[in-house]
This record gives C-alpha cells, structure tokens and sequence, in this order.
C-alpha cells in the first residue's frame, strides 16, 4: 500500500524526467529562478542613492536683485546665494537672465525647478521690518514630477533657513563690529566706575570721620556748656572776694583828708616858693652890700689888713649863701611841681579808688575760680580738637566728593550719545526671508502624484495578462495563406478588445473611484487606449519572436521602464544606464502623456509623447507580423491557453 510520501515522491519524480527529455525547460527554470532577483535588483539600484545624485537635476537660477546700501554697508544678498550655491554643488545650477524663460522650461520639464531672486530681494530682506520681507521664489510642477516638487519644496525650507541663518550672522558681525569699536568707551567707562568707587569709598570715609569729629565736637560743647556754668560760679565767688575789698577799702573821708592834705602840700610849697624867692632878693642885696664893702675896705688904707681879711671872709660867707639860697630856691620850686603832681596825683587816685570800687562790685559775680577756668580750658582744648578732626574730615569728604564728581564726569562721557539699534522688527530680523513655493500643474495628493508611474504599469501589466489568455503562436489551418498582417490582426483581436475594455475601466476607476482630478478628459481617455494596445503590440512582439520566454522578458521590460521613466523619482536621480535609456523607453513617454493629460503638466503638451508611443506600437505590430513562426493546427485542435 502506497504512502503519502511515495505518492508524492512519485509524482516529483515524473516532473523531474520531464524535465530531463526536455533540457530547454532547465534553462526555464533557471530563468524563473533569477527573476525575482533580477527584477529587485533592477528596481533597488534605481533607488538606490538618489541623494548622490542630485547634481544631475537641473535647476534654473535667476538672480535679478539689485542690492542695496544698508547703514552704509553695501549688500546683495542675491548674489551671496548664489555664489553659496554654486559652492554647495548640490543641483545642477543653470544661470538665466529671464525668469519667465526659466519658468516655461519648468513647465516645459526642461528644468527640475527654478529659484527666481526678485529685484528687491534685499532691500525687503535686510531691514527685517516684517516676516519674510524677502522672498524667494520656488517655481516647479507637481505635474512633471512630484518627486522633484517635494525636493523643491525642501530645498526651499532648507535655503530660506540658511539665508535667514546668514542674514542674522551679517547682522551680528555688524553689532560685534560696533561693541568691538566701542570697546575703548567702555575701557573708559570701568575706569570711571573704578574712579567713582574710589571716591564713593573715601567719601564714606570722610563721612565717617566727620561723624566722629561731630560727635567728639558735641561732647567738648557739653564739657564747655559745664565750664561756663562753673565760670558763672566762679564770678560769683570774686564778687564775694571784691565785696570783701570794698568793705575793707579806706573812706571817703579819708580819700577827701589825703586830697585836702595833699593840696595843702602844695599851697605851702607855693608860699615856701615865695618865700625863698624873697630870702633869695635879700641874699643878693646881702651879697652886693658885702662885695661892695670888701672893695671899699680893699681900697681903703685906714683899714687894717685884719679888718680886710674879715670882710674878705664875709664876702666869701655871703656868696656861698647866696649860692645856698638859689639852691634851696631850685630845689623849692622842684618840691612845689612835686607837690603839685603829688596833689594832681591824689586827686586821680581818690577819683579812681572810687571808679574801681564800682568796677568791682559789678565784676564781683563775673569771676570764677582758678581750677573752674582750667575746666573752661580744657574744654576749649576738646572742642579745638574735635573742630581739627571734623576739618581734616570734611577736607577728605571734599576730596572724595571731588573724586566722585571726577569719576561721574568720566562716566557720562564715556556713556554714548544713541544707542545704534537695529532696525525693523524681532520677528522679522529673526525671518526675514520667507522662500515662496510657486507650483504649476497643482497635484493634490501624494496618491495622484504617484498615479503617473502606477497607471502605465497597470497598463502594461494588464496587456501582459491578455496576451497570456491566447496562444500567440498558433492558428488554424486554413489561415495558413492569409497575408502576415492579417494574420496578426487577426489573433490579436480579442486581446485588444480586452485592452481596450482594461483602459476604460482604468480610467473610471481613477476619476470616479479615487477621485481624481483629471485635467483633460479626453486626452487622458486616449493616453490609456493608445498606451494599452502600444504595450499590448510590444508584448505581442516579444512573445512571437522569444515564444514564452518573451512574455517573461515582457515582466522583466516592465521593470526597466518602471525605473527608468521617472515615474516616481525623476531620472536623473537614478542615474547610469537609467537616465541613458529612458529617452527610448515607451513608459517614459506614457508617463509624460498621463501627466500631461492628469495635471496639464509639460504645460499641456501631451500629443508629442502620445505621439511616439503610438509609433513604438506601429513598429511592434510591424516586426511581429514577421518575426517567429506560426503553428497551424486544425480548429478543433485548438485550446484556451489559460486552463479551469
């Protein structure tokens, strides 16, 4: 009894033997075997690094900004992109003079996109008065390809960051510059706080000492305040002492009995004075009697010389009284003046004893004691001390007050006139350049944006199926002497029916099932016929020249031109053998007539591209009515090729 596993090993087996009276189908598998890989591989490496690529996309620039002239800088931020851009390398930069050229070229899918710098780019972006005074202007299809529209987009962000990041750069090397210009002022300005903290802190110094001064100066004004009370005291005490001189001083009618004395001195003396002036006269009477009898007894010779000699004597006598007396009378009337001064003197002195006494009675309560004036000294002496130190203070408060007023002025001219502040606004010298995004051929969504790449696929796939539901190579027999083109026409009418039938529905299911917006209906109706039997002409070729093998190689082409049309990512991107074949690829020009017909991308040219897949279909249809051979088998011999 038969096993499961013999069963089926017995079946393998009858595979295996087929295999081997049949070699070629070995290379079949070998074929099958390599597909999956080779169709990853073909879609993997045109996708593999778009990113290295990008210097192939072709991006207009224009640059028309004028510059200007900025708090006498001048600035032409335009060409500061531009030569940035040039240096990053990144797109494939085309200069253009004129932006509308630059635009058509983009709708013309010449360009990948365009950056167009207006006039006035920086004169709206330097002053930053408001957000995005600067524009940037963006202009690519979403149509051509919506791929190259969101790199667009990015490189937009991307730039409009990097200009806003330069602009703030420039803005702060110019307030770097001014602080760096200022720098000396500033030198100046610690200098002058240095000097103010200086005279601020002898200031306080001075005051400090001051205020000691003032309080040792208090305390002297309270030693004299008591000084003056015991100097108060002591005059009353000397009034007491001059109380006591009073009382004990001589009487009035003693002072009047000296004076009355005196004058009488002095009256006596003025009638001894006359008197001596009389004993004077006699004496010179005396005097002349004498001499004139001693001449006489001189001449006389009666007389004896005895006699002569007494009278000579008498002579002599009377003469040295005569001296005597005008001695006496000198002296007299020296002893008069004197006792006239002595009674003149008395007189002032009674005449003063009296004055004086009433001095003292009123001095009496003025005098202090001797030790009560040395307090009034010493408290003199405190108070010319604290006045010396609260001089000294005052005069180191005036020197820091003369420092302070020093370092102040320093201060205030080292302080500027203006503060040079930016103009505009923070927001809009934070971003003031906003790069505008200018798109043609609007795509909605990124599904319609991808539906350029998946409808030729879907047409090619769907021709690829109809064609696996005949045997392209057999016929019957009696259309064995029809001419080649009927022949073909003929076998491929039910296919191109189906194809037809296959486009149609496309199409309905692309605007009515997912809503999309088609921009020329009837154009893209004929784009899907045209592409459907043009694919379906070219899978009929292959597999009339290569039999089977050719619809394999058909799958195989299907994933060619799927990465090579630019469907999805833009050619260039892909690079290589890609961008060399895709010119001559089918789908590239079906891509680029459904988009044309889609969005009104390629700015609507779409009969061109329709034009020469219409061609590739004629040239197909050509070769295969007589490339391959036919198989002729009788009608009843002929089978569906797709079994139930």
């Amino acid at each position: 009894m038969r096993t499961f596993l013999s069963e089926t090993a017995y079946v393998a087996r009858q595979e295996l033997l087929v295999l081997w009276r049949y070699p070629k189908m070995l290379l079949a598998v070998l074929v099958v075997a390599v597909l999956p890989s080779v169709y990853a591989a073909i879609y993997l490496t045109s996708v593999w690094d778009p990113a290295a690529r990008t210097q192939a996309l072709p991006v207009a620039v224009v640059n028309m900004d004028e510059g200007v002239t900025y708090k006498e800088h001048v600035f032409n931020i335009g060409s500061q992109v531009v030569f940035k851009l040039g240096q990053s390398a990144r797109f494939g930069y085309l200069h253009y003079e004129d932006s509308e050229e630059a635009r058509l070229h983009v709708r013309q899918g010449k360009l990948a996109f365009a950056l167009i710098i207006p006039k006035d780019f920086s004169s709206n972006a330097i002053p930053g008065a408001q957000p995005g005074g600067g524009k940037l202007v963006i202009y690519t299809s979403e149509g051509n390809n919506y791929q190259t529209a969101a790199i667009a987009k990015q490189f937009a962000n991307e730039l409009g960051h990097e200009v806003n990041e330069s602009l703030n750069e420039r803005r702060w090397a110019l307030v770097l510059t001014n602080a760096a210009g200022s720098q000396r002022s500033v030198d100046e300005l610690r200098a002058g706080v240095a000097h103010l903290r200086q005279g601020a802190q002898e200031l306080s110094n001075g005051a400090q000492q001051a205020a000691t001064a003032g309080k040792t100066l208090s305390n002297g004004s309270v030693k004299v305040n008591a000084g003056v009370g015991q100097v108060t005291d002591g005059f009353k005490q000397l009034g007491n002492g001059l109380r006591t001189l009073d009382a004990r001083r001589p009487p009035n009618s003693e002072l009047n009995r000296l004076k009355t004395g005196a004058e009488t001195l002095a009256a006596g003396h003025v009638d001894l004075n006359k008197g001596m002036d009389e004993l004077q006269g006699g004496s010179q009477k005396l005097l002349d009697g004498a001499m004139g009898f001693k001449t006489e007894a001189d001449d006389s010779l009666l007389l004896p010389t005895r006699v002569k000699e007494g009278v000579g004597q008498l002579a002599n006598g009377v003469n040295q009284l005569d001296d005597g007396i005008r001695s006496a009378a000198d002296g007299q009337k020296k002893l008069a003046d004197g006792a006239a001064r002595l009674s003149a003197g008395v007189g002032t002195l009674t005449t003063g004893v009296r004055t004086m006494t009433g001095a003292i009675r009123q001095a009496v309560t003025k005098l202090p004691e001797d030790n009560q004036l040395d307090e009034l000294a010493n408290g003199s002496t405190q108070l010319s001390h604290g006045t010396n130190d609260l001089s000294d203070g005052l005069q180191k408060l005036k020197a820091g007050s003369q420092a302070l007023a020093a370092g102040m002025d320093l201060l205030a001219q080292s302080l500027p006139a203006s503060i040079d502040t930016p103009e505009g606004s923070p927001e809009g010298l934070a971003n003031s350049v906003k790069p505008m995004i200018e798109v043609d051929a609007v795509v909605a969504n990124s599904g319609s944006g991808f539906a350029p790449n998946v409808i030729p696929a879907a047409l090619w796939l769907g021709a690829g199926v109809a064609a696996f539901l005949i045997h392209i190579r057999v016929l019957p027999r009696h259309a064995k002497r029809f001419s080649a083109p009927a022949k073909l026409l003929g076998k491929i009418a039910m296919p191109v029916a189906v194809v037809l039938l296959q486009a149609g529905l496309l199409g309905l299911t692309v605007a009515w099932g997912l809503h999309v917006h088609i921009h020329d209906v009837l154009a893209f109706a004929l784009c899907l016929l045209v592409a459907g039997i043009s694919f379906l002409m070219i899978v009929v070729f292959l597999t009339r020249a290569l039999g089977d093998a050719g619809k394999v190689f058909a799958m195989v082409f299907l994933a060619v031109q799927l990465s090579a049309s630019g469907g999805v990512l833009p050619v260039e991107l892909s690079g290589g053998l890609y961008e060399v074949l895709s010119p001559w690829l089918p789908m590239t020009w079906v891509v680029r007539a459904v988009k044309a017909s889609m969005f009104g991308a390629y700015n609507g040219t779409w009969q061109n591209s329709m034009a020469l897949v219409t061609a590739c279909g004629l040239v197909a249809l050509l070769l295969a009515c007589w490339v391959g051979r036919w198989r002729y088998l009788h009608p009843a011999q002929m089978q569906p090729a797709v079994g139930f």
